[in-house]
């Protein structure tokens, strides 16, 4: 029997959204997240899992958009610049001289974060992607760990 959702929180997650798995974790696509767990709160074997299950999924994701390094970058909660707390990791994939000084790329997601939130209330104006357009890209990472 397959799932046909995920647990997010209140949240259920169409498993057609999530593109790899754990017993902890899973990894999605471009959703909203309620989620209220913040890093402090996780056990040792969430935090674990987190890290591993970045890396494993960094590795594919570096081969496939024919990157040269990753930038991990953890969110955690409204400080970290988030409407709603929870904790999660963006994989950024990096190409060599996409910054002059590697350590550019903070400051321009920081540049980019600030610019967002001027432009717009996030929970009113953004528009998520569509299913199909998540489905499509989740399909696309799946493939990369059968």
């Amino acid at each position: 029997m397959s799932i046909e959702y995920y647990q997010f929180g209140p949240h259920k997650i169409d498993a057609k959204d999530v593109f790899y798995t754990t017993p902890l974790s899973f990894v999605m696509v471009n959703l909203r997240p309620r989620e209220v767990k913040r890093f402090a709160d996780l056990t040792a074997d969430e935090i674990c899992d987190l890290w591993l299950t970045a890396r494993k999924v960094g590795r594919q994701l570096e081969v496939y958009h024919k990157a040269s390094s990753l930038t991990l970058n953890i969110q955690d909660g409204p400080q970290a610049g988030q409407s709603v707390p929870h904790v999660h990791i963006h994989i950024v994939p990096r190409k060599e001289s996409d910054f002059e000084n590697n350590d550019e790329i903070y400051d321009a997601l920081d540049v980019k974060e600030k610019e967002l939130k001027k432009k717009l209330d996030l929970d009113e104006e953004r528009k998520d992607r569509s299913p199909e357009e998540r489905i499509q890209e989740a399909n696309e990472y799946r493939s990369l760990f059968l």
